[in-house]
């Protein structure tokens, strides 16, 4: 314990860096967290985006609609048919050529995604890879184009780039004017599970199945670049994992299909009665208004369906407005159920329809929780961050893991056979089919309602969308078991060494998962929960989102509106976040119990003897107390110094400690007189991400009190920094972050005095060596490639 001499010294010690050492970090080693985001790292606003992250007064963007027929060959797993592109020029300039997206070329064998595609070095290689090694030796991949024409039927010059299409226009398109593209083509559908893809087929050909495919088509006609006030033509080719950058349009959608395929589509259906029977349209005018889920097409009528094919085909008719894509799934092995949602909101339909689309090998999961996660979805997005404006929302059941799309989305969970062929489902599969239906159903809000760049900037829809689906599943039931959103759960990703800041263009993307979804996710609940408090964040969220509605914003956008709407200046939380690697490990490396010098001599004679009896002394003089001294044998040598200790006090600093202390004001009085114990607590910053230090300080009486500093706690000196507490009570140890909060990668060292930390030994023995026999009989021929799979089969495990 220290004691502290003088009030005005005490301040000038703990409250205010010298100036010197301001100049000093300045010119040398100081990192200025809190600079301004805004001098040299966003653009400048103008007309098109202004300062506030809201769209300037001279917003642009361009319109796409669509003209698509198209059919299905089951036999062959093959598209055909024609795309006329209605493209109008809302730029303020004059295009001479138009790019168009011609994503199923990343399929084909010389593509930049397949040629650019690497592997680990190993002698393993799985089975998986092998298959799709060996389908893509014979797989004719991409689109064959039969022509590319103007509005009057006029070829087009035109030039395929790998996954883009250059079309050059016969005059300049002016702005304001709209011109017409039409494209003829078709392509080899991929079968999902063997070759990849974000749709394909999945056929059910095991001797217990019934040989029917399941068809989920997207990237499935030339879609229209972008042309952006930020960037002009979006033209990076398509990868496989940065996802896409669109158009807003109307379409009219003509799919011709094998006359019993269900077929569910983005977009509301036109014909019913062409492809429905008058008992399934029944039933769907039932489901508008019903209280659950109604079944469209039944188990059983869908079990029957799957036994024989019909003769003939049909044509469904869709239209779709103010979508930025277009997607479908067709199969007759699908049970379709549905159910009507008004969430009584202003901008969004009266009814909007609530349909799952699954085979009987999804069953009992499917029609238990499929869409009635969609309805939550909606109900809980609409109210954090703008009104769903759709007529439909879809979850199909398909080869797709989890896919989104304007009104459809691809979900992949399903339940397993047991060893007696019984369908059934873990927990893990239960909340994963509940969890990746919020979050594709929630990616109809971002991007397809607040349409982000996906291609540049993944973060902006996948770690959007997950902090909403954190927020959605933490509504669903309590103690949700969500993957991502708690603070702690991205903890061992933060300390992790590889990995980019997560404004990283999508293909450069490091630990995708973690990147794009995981710790931008995270990073808004600590936003949320912690910095700004639940109701500045949401009116801020809400305010981007509403901003941005069938509009294209850009990270400088969002981070602009957060802070002109909460009216907190963020940069730091931005540059830590989004820009950095850094993490968040703050040390509290030691703690000062400091109390006033009073100046009166006995007081502090009194102190000073009572620290000296608290050491343990010396252990010389310990061993030696029962050695005769000289002054045992020869008295004449004991004084006055020996008779009275070196804190012995005179009359003459009684007096002078009267006359002073009486000349003092009140105020001065008081601080010599103060009994409150002064604690100076210093913390350093390990991560090198600035964060608020929340600290939990534990008293003698078992009380316990909350000061939460703010992050400027580190403006001058973003490495360590000294608090100062004043409380009467005795504080016995102290806790930053006691509740977890911030993603604090070492909570050992959030306490002091430190804690024992407990861990959990597990006793093994060890296993007898093999003989050489038998390791020659293991052996592998390392020249060779081993094909391996993640587990056994049922044979293998009873052999």
């Amino acid at each position: 314990m220290k004691r502290i001499i003088g009030a005005v010294a005490l301040f000038s010690m703990f409250s205010t860096p010298l100036l010197a050492d301001v100049v000093k970090q300045t010119k040398g080693s100081f990192e200025d967290k809190f600079r301004q985001l805004e001098d040299e790292d966003w653009p400048t606003p103008n007309g098109v985006r202004s300062a506030t992250g809201a769209p300037g007064q001279d917003y642009w963007q361009q319109q796409a609609d669509y003209v698509i027929k198209i059919a299905l060959d089951e036999d062959k797993r093959r598209l055909s048919g024609s795309s006329e592109i209605i493209y109008t020029n809302n730029s303020p300039e004059s295009l001479s050529f138009l790019w168009v997206q011609m994503d199923q070329n990343r399929f084909r064998a010389d593509s930049l995604a397949e040629m650019s595609s690497t592997t680990n070095p190993s002698n393993r290689i799985s089975y998986n890879a092998v298959r799709r090694a060996m389908r893509m030796e014979t797989f004719k991949g991409g689109f064959d184009v039969s022509g590319v024409t103007d509005g009057n039927g006029g070829a087009l010059p035109h030039k395929v780039v790998d996954t883009l299409m250059r079309v050059d226009l016969p005059t300049p398109l002016a702005p304001g004017e709209t011109t017409r593209v039409r494209i003829g083509y078709a392509y080899n559908i991929v079968e999902q599970r063997v070759i990849g893809g974000r749709g394909g087929y999945e056929c059910f050909t095991k001797e217990d199945e019934d040989g029917n495919c399941i068809f989920e088509i997207a990237q499935w006609f030339p879609r229209i670049s972008v042309f952006s006030d930020y960037e002009g033509w979006h033209n990076k080719a398509f990868m496989g994992r940065g996802e896409f950058t669109l158009e807003f349009g109307d379409y009219d959608v003509e799919i011709t299909v094998p006359a019993d395929l269900i077929v569910g589509s983005t977009g509301v259906l036109t014909n019913p009665e062409e492809v429905m029977s008058a008992t399934q349209r029944e039933r769907f005018e039932t489901a508008r208004t019903a209280k659950a889920p109604v079944f469209i097409v039944t188990p059983a009528e869908a079990k029957a369906a799957e036994k024989a094919k019909a003769k003939g085909t049909k044509t469904w008719k869709f239209k779709a407005e103010d979508v930025r894509d277009f997607a479908w799934a067709a199969s007759r092995k699908f049970i379709w159920d549905a159910q009507g949602v008004n969430l009584n909101m202003e901008g969004s339909p009266d009814t909007i329809m609530a349909m799952s689309f699954y085979p009987k090998e999804a069953e009992p999961l499917w029609s238990s929780y499929s869409t009635k996660s969609i309805i939550h979805t909606l109900d809980v997005y609409s109210r954090f961050t703008t009104p769903y404006p759709w007529p439909a929302a879809i979850s199909v059941n398909g080869p797709v893991g989890g896919m989104e799309y304007p009104m459809i989305t691809f979900n992949g969970p399903r339940p397993t056979k047991d060893d007696d062929g019984n369908l059934t489902y873990s927990r893990r599969t239960k909340y994963g089919l509940i969890g990746v239906i919020i979050h594709e159903i929630g990616h109809g809000f971002f991007p397809m309602m607040v349409n982000s760049d996906e291609r540049q900037w993944t973060w902006m829809d996948e770690g959007l969308n997950t902090f909403t689906q954190f927020l959605a599943e933490s509504e669903w039931e309590d103690e949700y078991p969500s993957r991502r959103g708690d603070a702690k759960n991205i903890a061992g990703y933060m300390k992790s060494q590889r990995q980019v800041p997560i404004m990283t263009n999508s293909e450069s993307i490091l630990q995708f998962g973690n990147n794009a979804y995981a710790k931008p996710a995270t990073a808004l609940n600590i936003l949320r929960e912690t910095i700004l408090g639940r109701e500045l964040f949401d009116k801020a969220f809400a305010t981007y989102a509403d901003r941005w509605r069938f509009k294209r914003p850009t990270p400088y956008d969002f981070f602009r509106t957060m802070e002109e709407v909460s009216g907190v200046d963020l940069d730091w939380f931005w540059r830590g976040w989004f820009y950095s690697t850094d993490h968040v490990d703050i040390s509290l490396d030691n703690i000062v119990k400091g109390t006033i010098n009073t100046t009166d001599p006995d007081v502090e004679a009194a102190y000073a003897r009572a620290k000296e009896k608290s050491d343990p002394g010396s252990l010389s003089r310990m061993r030696n107390a029962d050695i005769e001294k000289w002054a045992d044998r020869d008295p004449s040598v004991i004084d006055f110094y020996n008779k009275n200790d070196r804190h012995t006090v005179s009359d003459g600093q009684r007096k002078k400690y009267k006359k002073g202390f009486e000349k003092a004001e009140q105020w001065e009085k008081d601080v010599l007189t103060s009994k409150d114990n002064f604690y100076l607590l210093t913390f350093s910053n390990k991560g090198g991400l600035v964060m608020p230090i929340l600290l939990e300080l534990t008293y003698a009486d078992g009380s316990k009190e909350t000061i939460n500093y703010p992050a400027e706690v580190w403006k001058n000196n973003p490495n360590t920094v000294t608090t100062r507490v004043m409380r009467e009570k005795e504080l016995v140890s102290a806790t930053v972050d006691p509740r977890w909060e911030t993603a604090d990668v070492d909570v050992e060292n959030n306490t002091f005095p430190p804690k024992i930390a407990p861990s959990r030994l597990e006793a093994f023995k060890r296993k007898p060596s093999k003989s050489l026999m038998q390791r020659m009989e293991m052996a592998v021929d390392e020249d060779n490639l081993t094909p391996h799979k993640a587990k056994k089969s049922k044979k293998d495990k009873k052999d």
